[in-house]
């Protein structure tokens, strides 16, 4: 089983006990704005949501991990890699990602995350390339990809949504 530890974080593969706390992060307005077309997800979307996640792991070697607090056990949210299969363009990528409840926000949770899933994305699983995708005005996710290094590569615009994304990415060279 695939687990990394950080100062404050563990993440690790996700477990039953995960949907609830998960599916309440989903719920929210604000946490949900920047996500898709902004719609909050309900308990039984977020439960076909880590289901998928998990398949992704078993397909490709590695997903989403549940980000866990060190301290109380609670869960923060996620991070981790995936393959952007609704942005065609930028494929064949991988793309880190992360998404946090609210209450977790500003104390630097998804930057101290982010940062183990680059190391393990391009140390332990041997990718030289990973993207990040932020929908423009999302720049709490911007400062975030700044914070790991990754350079603005192009600006496109979402197939079926319609607004404008811009896609951050960093090659093993830059990170070494």
């Amino acid at each position: 089983m695939t687990e990394i530890h950080t100062p404050r974080l563990v993440l690790r593969r996700w477990h039953d006990g995960d949907l609830a706390p998960m599916a309440e992060i989903n719920a929210d307005p604000e946490v949900m704005r920047w996500i898709g077309d902004g719609s909050v997800l309900d308990l039984e979307q977020t439960a076909e949501a880590i289901e998928r996640w998990e398949e992704e792991w078993d397909e490709e070697g590695f997903g989403l991990f549940a980000v866990e607090l060190l301290a109380s056990g609670e869960l923060a949210g996620f991070a981790g890699l995936s393959v952007p299969e609704f942005l065609p363009e930028v494929l064949p990528a991988v793309e880190i990602c992360w998404r946090f409840g609210r209450q977790f926000w500003g104390q630097g949770y998804a930057s101290e995350a982010a940062h183990a899933v680059l190391e393990f994305a391009l140390e332990d699983r041997g990718l030289d390339r990973v993207i990040s995708i932020a929908r423009l005005g999302n720049e709490a996710s911007e400062n975030v990809m700044r914070k790991l290094g990754m350079e603005p590569e192009r600006e496109t615009t979402h197939p079926e949504h319609g607004f404008p994304l811009r896609v951050h990415a960093i090659d093993l060279t830059e990170y070494l």
